[in-house]
Order: structure tokens, then C-alpha cells, then sequence
């Protein structure tokens, strides 16, 4: 049985430890037959090494752990380890164990960093790590810079604007991978989101490295504007970065809207339908051990690859009727009738996401909450 000992430990985040388990089984899958080295930089208990090994896949397994008292926890425990699994701990710092993957030319299929607090500091040494067509899965728990409660903060970690957004769990997830982006660019090499999600605690992201950018992969890097007057979203390209359009307020002084923006940040599609697809599948094959909460998450997170950042709760959707909003089903599959992009958004609960204009949505959902009253 797994000895949690004295370390940091939460059971609730066992989603998050399956996303990992099925990010290696994919990766396996993909190999077919080659290596599939993990590092777990971050390693506590040791709890996500050894479920790598033992129902990842992973050929070879590095656990680390800063605490050097963890270390005969982390040897208990990653004994469990097939005999086939190459096993290696260490206790140096992050930045010790990264900077010395880099001198030694070491990379690994999937670089684990579950790092307690901004892990900013780490991202390149991290994203050095990481073999092309490999995976960085990287966690913070850095919630009032990313989400616009320590301005300040936010400039010096992430180079980067966070203001308040009703949808503040995607913009601290886009603030985090606009920094990934920027550093792979910076590097010469491109990168392609997989999966992001939180629960308002963690900020977890999955990102494969590829070895040169996209063609325009550079216009998804942007910033994002909030009314917090009307309620209007607006996105630019940083590429093609231009003046604020009017929003709906009905007086405007001469400094412009009452604009709130963010970023730069990411402002392309967070999720990876066809990767979620096959982590998915790999749970069905059996060894990989995904519980409901888990298996909800990825299916939530494939129903919407949230290829713009544009999110409304539905409550504030209410103010502005000053009535009860229409179901969220609702109102998205009347938005998608019309021709725009919308979906339920599968990061935050009971929002919507849309392409659509702030004035038809708000429209839409007026003529929906007129018709149920009517019935």
C-alpha cells in the first residue's frame, strides 16, 4: 500500500494525477515500442511516479523531491516499480535538477512540475527537458496574480497584465501558457496546447514541445478586454494589434471604454480534442485507473477546445436581462442556429462561450427567457 507519510498530499487532486497517467499512455501508445522516460520533478509521496510506471507505460521513471527526509518515502514506495522500469530519485532543487537535465543532455517524453506556487522561474530550463514531441505538464498555485488580484505580481512574473475577468480561472490558464509560448518561441521551438483546466486552486496545463512553431502560431498571442460597464469581450492579435472598438455603454468619456485587458496571453484553443480523444480511449483499454470525476473533466474539456476567450457566466448574462437567464443548453444551441460559434465552456462551470456579438447574445437571451415565461 502507497505510505502518504508527513508530505504533501491531497486526495482531491487525483484528477489531475489521472490526466498525467493518461498523458503517458497516449505518449506509450504513440512510441509504440520506444522509450517513454517521465520526470517527476516535484515528487512528494511519489504517488504520480509510481502510477506512471505502473499504469502509464513510462520505460523509465525520475522522481525528485527537494526534501531529503522524503527521500526514504520516495525509495518505499517507487519499490513498487515493475523490474522493467528504469527508477531513479534524487533530492536536488528544481532549478538544480533541470539545470543539470540540461548539461547533461537529458529529455524526457513527459516532464511533470507540480510546482506550489508561480513555477515562471522554472519554464525554461523546464521546456529544455522536454524531448520534441514531448509534453510538459506544469501546475501553479499562484491564483491572485493570474487572476487579477496582485497586478504588480502578475508584470513581474508573467510579463503580462491580469486584470479582473468573470472568467478569471481561463485567463490565469492563458496567462500560463502565453508565458510558455513566448519562452518555446524565444527558443526557436513551437508548442501545442493539449489540456487546460483548474478547479480554482491549481492551474494545471499540458503542452507537447514541437521542434519549430506553426505557420501563424505567433497570432495567438493577444489581449483580452472586459466592460465591466456593459458586459462586452473583445480579442485582438497582438500581431494585429489595433484601437478598442466602441462596447455598449451608453456613455463613453473621451479616454475611450471603460476597458479592463489582459494579457499578453493565449488566445488560441486550450484544448486538444483528438489527444483528449485518445486518453479517453486508453482509459477504456484497462490499466489506467480514471474515476468519474476524472472521466467527466476530459469529456468536458473535449466538448470544448475553447478556441476563443470569450466566457459570460449566466448569472451576469441575468443582470443584464434583470431577469433569470435561459438554461445554458439553451441559449448555446440558439447561438450555434444563428451561425456563430458557442458552447457550455469546460473550464468554468455555467458559462457561456461564444464568437457571437455581445448585443445578439444578449438578445438571444432575452427572446428565450420572453418565450419559457410565456409558457
Amino acid at each position: 500500500m502507497l505510505e502518504t507519510g508527513d508530505g504533501f498530499f491531497r486526495p482531491a487532486s487525483r484528477p489531475a494525477r489521472d490526466v498525467g497517467v493518461l498523458l503517458v499512455r497516449s505518449l506509450a501508445a504513440m512510441a509504440a515500442g520506444g522509450p517513454v522516460r517521465v520526470l517527476d520533478g516535484m515528487a512528494g509521496c511519489g504517488i504520480r511516479a509510481l502510477r506512471y510506471g505502473l499504469e502509464g507505460g513510462a520505460t523509465a521513471v525520475w522522481a525528485n523531491d527537494a526534501d531529503p527526509d522524503r527521500l526514504p518515502l520516495l525509495e518505499r514506495n517507487l519499490a513498487r516499480l515493475p523490474a522493467g522500469v528504469e527508477r531513479q530519485l534524487g533530492t536536488a532543487t528544481a532549478q538544480q535538477l533541470l539545470a543539470g537535465c540540461l548539461v547533461e543532455g537529458r529529455r524526457f517524453e513527459l516532464v511533470d512540475l507540480d510546482a506550489f506556487g508561480c513555477p515562471a522561474a522554472l519554464v525554461p530550463l523546464a521546456l529544455e527537458a522536454v524531448a520534441f514531441g514531448g509534453v510538459l505538464y506544469l501546475a501553479s498555485t499562484d491564483g491572485r496574480s493570474a487572476t487579477g488580484h496582485d497586478r504588480r505580481a502578475a508584470l513581474r512574473r508573467f510579463g503580462a497584465a491580469a486584470r479582473a475577468h468573470p472568467a478569471s480561472w481561463e485567463i490565469a490558464l492563458r496567462l500560463q501558457l502565453g508565458l510558455l509560448a513566448r519562452t518555446a518561441w524565444a527558443m526557436g521551438r513551437g508548442l501545442t496546447p493539449l489540456l487546460s483546466f483548474s478547479e480554482g486552486r491549481a492551474f494545471r496545463t499540458a503542452v507537447r514541445l514541437e521542434r519549430h512553431p506553426a505557420p501563424g502560431e505567433e497570432g495567438h498571442l493577444g489581449l483580452v478586454a472586459h466592460c465591466h460597464g456593459c458586459g462586452d469581450q473583445q480579442v485582438q492579435s497582438l500581431g494585429r494589434l489595433g484601437r478598442w472598438r466602441p462596447c455598449g455603454c451608453p456613455a463613453i468619456s473621451a479616454e475611450g471604454p471603460p476597458l479592463a485587458v489582459s494579457g499578453p496571453l493565449w488566445i488560441g484553443p486550450l484544448q486538444d480534442p483528438a489527444t483528449l480523444t485518445t486518453m479517453l480511449q486508453e482509459a477504456e483499454v484497462g490499466g489506467a485507473h480514471l474515476d468519474r470525476p476524472g472521466r467527466r473533466l476530459l469529456e468536458r474539456l473535449r466538448a470544448d477546445p475553447a478556441a476563443t476567450p470569450r466566457c459570460w457566466p449566466v448569472d451576469a448574462i441575468a443582470r443584464h436581462l434583470g431577469q433569470g437567464p435561459p438554461p445554458l443548453a439553451d441559449l448555446v444551441a440558439a447561438l450555434t442556429v444563428q451561425g456563430f460559434a458557442a458552447a457550455a465552456s469546460g473550464v468554468m462551470a455555467g458559462q457561456l462561450r461564444s464568437e457571437a456579438p455581445w448585443p445578439v447574445i444578449v438578445a438571444t437571451a432575452k427572446g428565450l427567457a420572453a418565450a419559457t415565461a410565456a409558457r
